[in-house]
């Protein structure tokens, strides 16, 4: 029976089992026709021809899946919430690999392919997030920020890959997992259209789903205007004692206007309000220095464009005795070791025609694509193992220490396409 309405509520558990086969008990159906609409509250929205497959078994559960040669997602209305998901992938002829991501392009899980025709469950938590914070008063979004799929009213999983092939989905939810709230701007933001990309999409696939990942960053922000547009007050609404609070900020902060502050006093000032306001809430702050732009100089190294600001936050970290993850640093290092020519293929620099309808060629020097972004946020988890921070006993097993200075080679880098594409420039720069 097809659900209506916010039909989750919290301690209730959904579950979907995908293809025509026997249905396990339980389960809804999600068979090639169940396509998403305004008037249902779950859905495939497919991108290509979807079939459904069966294989020969007795598990009514993994003997059945919808299989794809290109990118479908799967949503679900449910409120507000963290949610674990346990995601069945099907490879009925040894070909399938299915990467995921969630809501605005989060990367989830990478190129899961089971080893023998089969099936095989994974498990990941997903932060689903309104706007609303009390019956009065809620985050001053921006009018690009109305479509985006992290502020709708449903939990929506993108497929991708190689024949991506899915048999199950069980969602339930996980409110007493801790948080690692982000803050910060088109350098860390989930950003919703290829081919942008910031870190902090790329930084829930290197942990475990133990931990959620809550990023409230977006393109354009400041110290000053994460604050006056609640969207701090979001996210201390949210807060538990324990959760982490990452901040970084610098890249707009330090331009002319309204929201400019200086580096040894005003930035200082707004970042001690961030620190002093997740300790209320009992939470965990740790600071971010910023993102280098990719700017060299004559001798192939890059030049400071941030000014004083990475000082300033590394000299507050030492005074506040706040973690300090040093991503300025590391960047350069990064930057550096792919040269002038090559940190190109970690930002959005493409001839025209490199993807559909894109008439112009990009040539940006502050925002990355995803591999510069997968890179950035390997730094992130890098620096969470440096500084000794607790979090690292949630770091996905298997990780091996990154070093900037020897990046993954960006020509074996493999992230799929997301199907939608936007070429307008994000805010910030």
């Amino acid at each position: 029976m097809p659900l209506t309405g916010h039909s989750l509520n919290f301690g209730d558990t959904l579950r979907f089992d995908f293809g025509n086969g026997p249905l396990e008990k339980n389960y809804i159906q999600v068979n090639t026709g169940d396509v998403y609409s305004a008037g249902r509250s779950y859905g495939i929205i497919p991108y290509g021809k979807i079939e459904a497959g069966q294989t020969a078994g007795n598990n009514a559960l993994t003997d059945d899946y919808l299989i794809s040669s290109r990118p479908f997602y799967f949503t679900v209305k449910v409120p507000e919430g963290r949610y674990k998901i346990a995601i069945t992938f099907g490879n009925p002829d040894g070909g399938s690999a299915t990467t995921v991501k969630a809501e605005s392009r989060r990367l989830m899980l990478e190129n899961v392919n089971p080893r023998r025709k089969g099936a095989l469950t994974k498990t990941i938590v997903v932060d689903v997030r309104s706007p609303k914070i009390n019956d009065t008063l809620s985050i001053r979004r921006k009018p690009r920020e109305m479509v985006y799929k992290n502020w709708d009213d449903q939990l929506t999983l993108e497929f991708n890959g190689t024949k991506p092939c899915v048999s199950s989905i069980q969602i339930e939810s996980a409110n007493d997992l801790p948080v690692i709230f982000l803050a910060g701007n088109s350098t860390v933001v989930d950003q919703e259209d290829e081919p942008w990309a910031s870190w902090g999409q790329m930084f829930p696939c290197f942990l475990k789903p133990e931990i959620v990942v809550a990023n409230y960053a977006e393109s354009g922000e400041t110290l000053k205007a994460f604050r006056h547009e609640n969207r701090l007050e979001k996210v201390l609404s949210l807060m538990k004692p324990g959760d982490y609070l990452f901040v970084e900020f610098a890249h707009n902060d330090q331009k002319p206007g309204s929201c400019h502050v200086d580096p040894f006093t005003t930035y200082q000032d707004e970042l001690r309000y961030f620190i002093k306001s997740a300790r209320e809430k009992g939470g965990l702050p740790v600071l971010v220095t910023s993102t280098n732009r990719r700017k060299f100089d004559e001798n192939g190294k890059i030049e400071n464009t941030l000014e004083e600001y990475p000082d300033a936050m590394r000299q507050l970290a030492k005074q506040e005795n706040v973690p300090l993850i040093d991503l300025n640093r590391m960047s350069k290092d990064l930057f550096e070791s792919l040269g002038p020519e090559n940190s190109k293929k970690a930002f959005v620099h493409y001839p025209a025609n490199t993807f559909p309808g894109q008439d112009k060629p990009l040539a940006d020097n502050t925002h990355f694509n995803s591999y510069g972004a997968y890179e950035l946020a390997k730094c992130v988890v890098q620096g969470i193992i440096e500084q000794k921070i607790d979090l690292a006993k949630y770091i996905v097993d298997g990780w091996t220490n990154f070093d900037p200075k020897h990046p993954d080679d960006w020509q074996h880098f493999f992230c799929p396409d997301s199907p939608s594409a936007n070429f307008l420039k994000p805010d910030g720069n």
